[in-house]
């Protein structure tokens, strides 16, 4: 038996926001294991189809083991139904998926948390799909990782109903540098995309030396 003593922790922060006119997802781009800064240009936002991009948190090769297998699925359902799926239908086969990876028995547990956000004929989803495999549709905004109840102060003062994507874009900005200050989890840079009409984008890309939101 592993020993919860024995067991690398690792850190993050992670943010998603609902606007009037998209999605907004964030992240630091700080990976740890235990006390050890494993990579300090982690990738953490991934684009899994043209509409639709998710957050990672917990175990790196769970995440990345996972984030291929979506996309091999988005692929097969959008050949087999003629369409593409809706993000519900996404969120929901991921979340099966993890529900199935934590319940195999393995010396290593399986532990991911993805934040999932995109764009469908039914408008802007954004989704918290726990590491037990339970999935939430979130209407505002949803955090993740050992920064988020940093994050989680600033955008519970700050969020409004029918913000703009680039307002999104700050306010994440904002929530994610108040968790770099304070989580040693995270750190080391922001990552924030956001997915409207236009389809799928990098707003900002920023390295350890961070710029103090206005």
């Amino acid at each position: 038996m592993i020993k919860e003593e024995n067991v690398l922790k690792t850190g993050t922060t992670t943010v998603g926001i609902i606007c009037k006119d998209g999605v907004v997802l964030g992240s630091d781009k700080r990976a740890t294991a235990g006390y050890l800064i494993a990579d300090k240009k982690a990738k953490k936002i991934h684009q899994i189809d043209k509409n639709l991009a998710l957050t990672i948190a917990g175990s790196v090769s769970d995440a990345q083991l996972l984030i291929k297998l979506i996309k091999a699925e988005i692929k097969l359902f959008a050949l087999r139904c003629q369409r593409d799926p809706s993000v519900s239908e996404i969120a929901n086969l991921l979340g099966l998926i993890v529900y199935q990876k934590i319940r195999s028995f393995s010396a290593i547990p399986s532990i991911t948390h993805f934040v999932l956000g995109g764009k469908d004929p039914k408008g802007y989803s954004l989704y918290d799909l726990y590491p037990d495999g339970s999935v939430s549709e979130h209407k505002n905004f949803i955090c993740s990782g050992s920064g988020s109840v940093f994050a989680y102060g600033m955008l519970e003062n700050e969020y409004k109903e029918g913000l703009l994507a680039k307002e999104g874009v700050k306010l994440a900005y904002k929530a994610l540098y108040g968790a770099l200050n304070r989580d040693i989890g995270s750190g080391n840079g922001i990552e924030i995309v956001s997915v409207t009409d236009s389809g799928f984008k990098v707003d900002v890309d920023k390295e350890f030396s961070i710029e103090k939101p206005e």
